[in-house]
């Protein structure tokens, strides 16, 4: 079965560019000094309210500024537009080969291998479950598959990496990250309470909240509440999953590759491009994290790029919470948000029985 089908219900309204997006053009700089202002905002955000990741709060800067009424919304969707698509595009893909510094191959090994599987089986499940019931529901274009990324991987900048590869519709994209970080952003009030009640000790409450819980921010602003101990493992577990991010971008490839040669020789002669197997910002990933794994890096290289990391992704998801369009999706908001806590569920109960069969 292929990751893609045919995408029922859509009418591929993405504006065709007259050119390429724009690098270092003037047109570009408005949206992206908007941008800057958003990631100062929530960065002070989080420091105020550390429980909020500046992340989650960048997304829904970029929601609330799309939404202000008169010249703000009128900037936002016109000369706005170019440096905030910039932000969401381009930027998300640096912050994505960045984040591969998180990750060290010593760290999954030392996992044990029954938590690789354990790992391995939620996402799978969450994955494949949440596609096909999407599907199964009508949601529009490729919702279903952004969305099931979103929650088995690694929340906003999993989808922003797959919706790169499919050319999924920039509606698409916003509404799939606009669901993960609303679910993600309930994560960290929700699951602390239900450590005890659970009956999980710290480190398998930490477990729980990696292997559960979508955005690596998010992660950690749940698991701390469990002390440094609990924020440890969830950590691990996370970058477990965030370390499944490459091969899921290399299968959706192949799988639009395929569907385009599918189509027959018609569109080959027409001059279609044809994605690449592995997407160069993958490639950077992978560098990363076998640059990381090498220990040649000092800590103050990781910390400085852990930084920039974080800054470019929150530009990036201000950008993408920019073209939310909350009209249009309260229009399937009803199913939208029903496949979103179905998926909660089930990632939090499948992860739930793997940290105790597996701990």
């Amino acid at each position: 079965m292929a990751l893609l089908g045919e995408r029922t219900g859509r009418s591929r309204n993405r504006p065709v560019p007259s050119a390429t997006p724009p690098r270092s053009s003037p047109r570009g700089l408005p949206g992206l000094a908007l941008a800057a202002a958003g990631i100062a905002v929530a960065w002070g955000v989080h420091h105020l309210v550390p429980g909020i990741p500046m992340l989650t709060a960048a997304v829904v800067l970029g929601m609330a500024a799309a939404h202000l009424p008169g010249a703000a919304h009128a900037f936002v969707r016109g000369p706005g537009k170019a440096g905030l698509t910039f932000a969401g595009k381009r930027l998300m893909r640096v912050g994505i080969v960045l984040l591969g510094l998180k990750l060290s191959l010593d760290d999954v090994l030392g996992l044990g291998w029954a938590s690789v599987a354990m790992v391995l089986c939620v996402v799978a499940v969450t994955f494949f479950g949440t596609w096909w019931l999407g599907r199964r529901m009508g949601l529009r274009g490729d919702q279903p598959l952004l969305i099931a990324t979103g929650y088995s991987i690694c929340g906003a900048s999993a989808i922003g990496a797959v919706s790169e590869v499919s050319e999924s519709d920039e509606r698409d994209t916003a509404t799939s990250v606009a669901l993960v970080t609303l679910c993600g952003t309930l994560a960290i009030a929700v699951l602390p309470l239900l450590q005890h009640p659970l009956g999980l000790s710290d480190a398998e409450f930490g477990r729980w909240v990696g292997a559960s819980v979508h955005d690596v921010g998010q992660v950690v602003a749940t698991a701390q509440t469990a002390g440094a101990g609990a924020l440890g493992d969830a950590v691990l577990v996370k970058l477990m999953r965030v370390a499944l991010l490459a091969p899921l971008v290399a299968a959706v490839a192949l799988s639009v590759r395929a569907r385009r040669q599918g189509r027959g020789s018609a569109e080959g002669a027409a001059g279609t491009k044809r994605p690449p197997l592995v997407p160069l910002f993958v490639v950077g990933f992978l560098a990363m994290v076998a640059l990381r794994t090498t220990g040649w890096l000092p800590g103050g290289a990781i910390d400085a790029a852990g930084t920039g990391q974080e800054l470019l992704l929150a530009a990036a998801l201000f950008g993408l919470g920019s073209a939310v369009d909350l009209p249009s999706l309260t229009r399937t908001g009803g199913r939208v948000a029903a496949l979103g806590l179905v998926s909660w569920g089930v990632i939090a109960g499948i992860s739930y029985v793997g940290v105790l069969l597996t701990y």
